[in-house]
């Protein structure tokens, strides 16, 4: 208020002074008239005067416009006319109409005037309930009140943005009453809806996250389609603007655009026809904002899981596929088919499936070459755009991008086996490029040609293998050597940037590669020539391209080559450069204004050919590529025979920690295999433990029944079960073989009948003596008693032998039976005796097996210790290395500022390695040479 008051103050007198009267008047009767035709009529004249005395009505107006829209809520004309004065007064498209002469004070007024809109933004948001007031207003479906109230949040948004999203953000219902003017039936609404949800959505997330979740998307999609796609008008654009701003920075939106499929529904946006002519800006501008929702929805900088899933999604639903139509279409405008080069780009970037669709692709001419061919013609053409040039470019590394099949199929095409002198391959066409006139196609090839090497030590190699003719009658020489070979001529700043850059790519990490280089006697001289030389700025950064190329060979050299080994190369640096000066001419990279541009995203973009001197990927390289190339030349012969040392120490411990890990590691086995017998015999153990325990208590029961029937003078058979069950008890099964169980059955047979046998004669000689005995009562004694004697002798002595035969058998047999059942009885005995000393032995193998198992287990302990102990001092020995090496770098620094201080100052300084080198440089020299 105290700006408009100062403003105020300053105003002169006349016309000016009776429109701020006026104001005043018409202000006072919408504050103090009770009818509201009255107050309806004021509030017109304000609108009239809104834009002419902007500043008076403003400033007086304001606080009674804001309570006409609470109090007369329900006549709509007056709503309408005081949100038309509020807009008018915030929105910054105010009509001018000063005379022509206007004066010094005039313009001052004016540009003073020009803050009046955010001024007035401010304090109307400075009341929070005003603009909750505002945004129930768009729930009224009356026009005159619903597009003012349009048109006036649009204009507090464009003034004072974060504020007035911060007070949607909390406002219940806020986003949602703002995303139903999409769906009104009145265009005007709806496309000023548009601009309204533009302007809500800038650099908001969270609003961004709302607005996509009340259906944004959809409402969107069906209004291009509608508005049809690319031929539609500024309505497709507006809608095309407020999806970038949905989706540029948020993944969670992309992820939500992904997951509803509507990526499918994008396909349909670029089926162009056959005839090209005559494309309308309007066209060029949807299409052109098409192609960037693609690339926003593909970028390199959205999470790799976010990008892949978009670009799998896009190849699945042929959006890939229609874009590369448009790539090789003819007819297409210069600034669309650079875009589309740049949107297929990142389709394919890092994606397998999508990069070998790329590869298959064919442009329509005859006869039919590659995509990637026709690409490339273009981006070495020097005829063609400078942005088509780049967009080829970054679509090639694109294509190569973690792609080691695209990569070997390009350098396959160099190699003299494959070579097809009746077609252009792109290897042929980056050789043509990289030996051309034209520096760009110079450094764009050599670039290209490097993407190819990209972390592929195979092709590295197979590339050493290339030969190339430079002209008739003289030898072929390797690519290689055409390389430095143009390096040596003295071309131009850019092209000997893109060769240096391909070489050192090339040489990274492939010692072979590094070895060809030093083979060549010229190469190395070349190389510290140009790095001590003093020269402009221009030339400082091939002196810092020169210094890293000389630092690769000193990193990855194997030593191979006597007169180029890594100590000699480094004491070269020292006499010839100064490892100082070594290390400052290689920090010009990193520090190049360029350079830093060049590492912030992967796409090529300069303003100007000139500007092209790095590529993103280069400048990785080079972050790696400086830490170590800077520690291998500062350490000295010592520091890297201690290294060595230490390596070799730290080697000896990881080999003795890696034998004892192997002996633990089959200790472990065989604990292991020692636990599951220990485990095994208890289980044995246990089980032999329970059958003796068994067996025991049946013996002794078989004891007791054989001692009871003993007594009791059981039949054979009752002796036979029990001898039975006793070999049942022994595991003996009575199934003991059906011929032995036959056997015993024939044998009780035979017994049977023999006993059978035995009885009946024991009964007939019985009846024979009684009829001896009656006889010898008859008178005739003696004749009886001979004749009974005679037959007594002849009858009796059978009866004799047969009793005594039967006594003596059956004796005889029951006697056999009770010693082979004591004898087997016995066997038990012995066998019973067998197990339990079976047992001892198997509890005593137990105790060992226990003893070993407590051996191994200390042993374990023991080498643990050592393994500690061992990786505590690997570390303590690392630490102390590192803080010797801090060390000295600190006092060398020390030192060299001690030094310099002292030249400054104007003191004499002598140094000895100085006084050495000055003596020795002159053999040096001759020794080089």
């Amino acid at each position: 208020m105290n700006f408009l008051r100062g403003v105020m103050g300053g105003q002169s007198a006349g016309p000016q002074t009776s429109g701020a009267e006026t104001v005043q008047k018409l202000c006072d009767r919408v504050a103090s008239s009770t009818l509201l035709d009255d107050r309806r009529d004021a509030v017109r004249a304000l609108k009239a005067l809104s834009k002419k005395y902007r500043l008076e009505v403003g400033s007086q107006a304001m606080e009674h416009l804001v309570n006409v829209l609470q109090t007369d809520r329900s006549d709509s004309e007056i709503i309408g006319y005081a949100l038309d004065t509020l807009c008018n007064l915030i929105s910054n498209e105010v009509e001018e109409e000063e005379p022509a002469d206007e004066s010094e004070e005039e313009n001052a007024q004016k540009t003073n005037s020009d803050d009046l809109a955010g001024q007035f933004a401010e304090i109307f948001i400075k009341q929070q309930e005003n603009l909750t007031l505002l945004l129930s207003l768009l729930e009224e479906f009356d026009f005159h009140v619903r597009w003012p109230a349009v048109k006036l949040l649009t204009a507090l948004l464009k003034n004072q943005g974060q504020q007035v999203q911060q007070i949607i953000l909390v406002s219940p219902m806020g986003v949602s009453r703002m995303m139903d003017l999409l769906a009104d039936s009145r265009e005007v609404i709806r496309n000023d809806g548009l601009l309204l949800l533009q302007q809500l959505t800038k650099a908001n997330a969270a609003i961004q996250k709302i607005v996509a979740f009340e259906n944004a998307f959809e409402r969107l999609l069906d209004i291009i389609t509608e508005e049809g796609m690319s031929d539609g008008g500024i309505v497709v654009e507006d809608c095309l603007l407020l999806l970038l701003n949905l989706m540029k920075n948020n993944s969670s939106n992309q992820n939500f655009f992904k997951e509803g499929s509507y990526i499918q529904r994008m396909k349909p946006w670029f089926e162009v026809a056959e005839d090209n002519s005559g494309w309308s800006a309007q066209k060029v501008t949807n299409l052109h904002l098409m192609l960037q929702l693609v690339r926003v929805l593909v970028s390199p900088v959205n999470p790799p899981g976010a990008t892949s899933s978009c670009q799998k999604s896009a190849f699945q639903c042929g959006l890939l596929q229609q874009l590369c139509t448009i790539l090789m279409a003819t007819g297409v405008p210069a600034d669309i088919l650079t875009e589309t080069i740049n949107t297929v780009s990142e389709v394919i970037r890092g994606s397998q499936v999508n990069q070998d669709y790329f590869a298959s692709v064919n442009a329509p001419s005859n006869p039919p070459r590659p995509a990637i061919v026709v690409l490339l013609m273009s981006m070495v053409n020097e005829r063609q755009p400078f942005v088509l040039r780049c967009a080829v470019l970054y679509c090639f590394q694109c294509f190569l991008y973690k792609n080691q099949k695209g990569q070997a199929e390009i350098v396959t095409t160099l190699l003299p086996a494959t070579i097809d002198a009746n077609s252009i391959s792109a290897g042929q066409l980056l050789c043509g490029g990289l030996f051309s006139t034209d520096s760009l196609s110079n450094w764009c090839a050599a670039v290209a040609l490097a993407h190819a090497l990209q972390d592929n030590s195979l092709q590295k190699e197979q590339l050493l293998r290339v030969q190339l003719a430079t002209s008739l009658g003289n030898p072929p020489v390797s690519l290689l050597q055409q390389c430095t070979n143009i390096l040596s001529q003295g071309s131009k700043v850019q092209t000997r940037v893109g060769l240096l850059m391909l070489l050192s790519t090339w040489m990274t990490n492939c010692p072979i590669a590094v070895t060809h280089f030093l083979h060549n006697q010229t190469n190395v001289p070349f190389l510290t020539a140009q790095i001590s030389e003093n020269l402009g700025e221009e030339e400082q950064l091939v002196q810092g391209l020169c210094a890293l190329l000389l630092g690769i060979c000193i990193y990855y050299n194997e030593n191979s080559l006597e007169n180029y080994t890594k100590e000699k190369l480094k004491q070269l640096i020292e006499k010839r450069i100064g490892k100082e000066i070594f290390i400052e001419k290689l920090a010009y990279i990193s520090k190049h204004e360029l350079y830093s541009r060049a590492g912030q995203k992967p796409q090529p973009s300069y303003n100007s050919p000139e500007q092209m001197l790095f590529d993103h990927e280069f400048t990785k390289l080079v972050k790696e590529l400086e830490v170590l190339i800077t520690k291998a030349v500062q350490k000295s012969s010592e520091d890297e025979k201690k290294e060595e040392e230490v390596k070799k120490s730290l080697e000896q411990h990881d080999s003795i920690v890696n034998q004892y890990k192997e002996l633990i590691r089959e200790q472990d086995m065989q604990l292991n295999e020692l636990k599951k017998q220990v485990t095994t015999l208890t289980n044995q153990n246990e089980q032999s433990q329970t059958t003796i325990t068994q067996q025991t208590s049946q013996i002794q029961q078989l004891r007791d029944q054989y001692n009871l029937l003993k007594v009791q003078g059981k039949p054979l058979e009752s002796q036979h079960h029990i001898h039975n069950e006793a070999a049942q008890i022994n595991g003996i099964q009575p199934k003991a073989d059906a011929e032995e169980i036959g056997r015993l059955q024939e044998e009780i047979e035979k017994l049977k009948k023999q006993h059978d046998q035995l009885e009946g004669q024991l009964a007939e000689k019985e009846s024979v003596i009684d009829k001896l005995r009656t006889n010898q009562t008859t008178g005739n004694a003696a004749e009886v008693c001979t004749d009974a004697a005679g037959e007594q002798t002849q009858l009796c002595k059978p009866i004799a032998v047969g009793e005594a035969a039967s006594g003596d058998n059956d004796s005889a047999s029951a006697s056999m039976k009770i010693s082979e059942l004591e004898s087997r009885l016995a066997a038990l005995d012995d066998e019973n005796q067998k197990l339990k000393d079976q047992v001892q032995l198997l509890t005593d193998e137990q105790k060992t097996l226990n003893q070993q198992l407590a051996s191994t287990n200390s042993t374990v302990a023991i080498l643990e210790t050592d393994k500690r102990k061992l990786q505590q001092e690997v570390t303590e020995s690392k630490k102390e290395q590192d803080d010797l090496l801090v060390l000295l770098a600190d006092q060398d620094q020390k030192i060299f500022g001690f030094k310099n201080k002292l030249k400054e100052l104007g003191e004499p300084v002598e140094d000895e390695d100085d006084l050495e080198s000055a003596d020795q440089e002159d053999d040096d020299d001759d020794e080089l040479s």
